[in-house]
């Protein structure tokens, strides 16, 4: 499939990671393997918690001083994960008190999908609010933070320093891709909070409020999709999105994800990294809605896909934008104003890119 040996591996031992390894098949051939180069690739792709779970799992020969700091990494991504959830913790307590109403998204909500959330590296904490509650949000968390971003208009977004944590504000999680993407993500952000669409995760003894599962789903793909298509994607973020849909494969409404999902425009995106998800990753197909593993033409797009993801973005977004066209051209040049321009405050015109 084009990948090197040591991407091969990297995947194997990944997927041993990801899931239970007593229901998957690996196909390892340890010789010649480059390990210091596999390690770097999960830190690339922001895995090295799975890399630790699986070469435990597999219990492989891996050199000693590198599985030491591979352990070693892990445990001090444990470590700073139990520190944000409890400063998570206190800040939603805070905010309740204070009259405001809001929701986490991403990060920290969906480490709780993994067989071990404490070793799903953190990013940033992200706050989700209806209009009311993300003004009173800013003028709330404004004052702690030692150093804010411009306010972005047409996502209703800020990003705070509140040390030592990167705290993003978001009144709506729009992708800035179309307008036909966008008014999808609206819909989902609007039953969210009108009909009180909500899972609550028991973090430290209180709970903290996150999307319901069939919201997160569109929330969760439609945000990695923007940044496949823009800013470049790790390979930890289709992971997450593995892992939602596993944790909630037996309740999710698949018949409502569909229509949003076509509605948006994304349904070939979808069937793309499914196939990724299950031939390369080891997703149970089961799980997987859409799947259709019958598709050549999603065979190819999956192992293109891999192939861009592990071998990292150039920074030429020329380059980058003629490699993504290759596997979906239409909503290439769809969302071609977004990926090239800011469109901070704009609106696009999508019928213009229609075909």
């Amino acid at each position: 499939m084009g990948l090197n040996k040591n991407q091969q591996v990297f995947l194997e031992v990944v997927k041993a990671g990801l899931w239970d390894r007593n229901n998957l098949d690996y196909n390892l051939d340890l010789n010649g393997v480059n390990w210091e180069k596999i390690y770097n690739l999960a830190s690339e792709q922001s895995v090295v918690g799975l890399l630790a779970a699986g070469i435990d799992n597999l219990e492989l020969n891996v050199p000693l001083e590198l599985k030491l700091q591979i352990i070693g990494e892990a445990l001090q991504i444990e470590q700073q994960n139990k520190a944000m959830n409890q400063f998570i913790a206190e800040t939603v307590d805070k905010m309740r008190l204070a009259g405001i109403y809001t929701l986490l998204v991403k990060g920290q909500g969906i480490a709780q999908c993994y067989e071990k959330p404490l070793w799903r590296p953190s990013g940033d904490v992200d706050f989700l609010l209806d209009k009311e509650n993300y003004r009173k949000a800013i003028d709330f968390l404004r004052p702690l933070s030692s150093d804010s971003k411009r306010e972005e208009n047409y996502s209703s977004h800020l990003g705070l320093s509140i040390d030592p944590w990167y705290v993003e504000v978001h009144g709506s999680l729009r992708t800035g891709l179309s307008a036909r993407v966008d008014k999808v993500v609206d819909e989902v952000h609007e039953d969210t909070f009108k009909n009180h669409k909500v899972r609550a995760w028991n973090n430290g003894g209180g709970d903290v409020l996150l999307p319901s599962p069939d919201n997160d789903v569109l929330f969760v793909f439609t945000h990695f999709i923007k940044h496949f298509y823009k800013e470049g994607m790790n390979l930890r973020q289709v992971c997450d999105w593995c892992r939602l849909l596993w944790t909630y494969k037996d309740s999710l409404n698949h018949g409502l994800l569909e229509s949003r999902i076509k509605k948006a425009g994304l349904i070939k995106e979808w069937k793309a990294f499914a196939t990724l998800a299950v031939k390369l990753l080891g997703m149970p197909k089961d799980a997987m809605p859409f799947y259709d593993g019958r598709s050549k033409k999603d065979d190819v797009r999956a192992k293109i896909l891999i192939k861009f993801i592990l071998s990292g973005y150039s920074g030429n977004k020329v380059k980058d934008t003629y490699q993504i066209a290759k596997v979906f051209p239409w909503n290439t040049i769809r969302f071609a104003p977004a990926i090239f321009l800011n469109v901070n405050g704009l609106k696009i015109k999508e019928r213009v890119f229609q075909r």
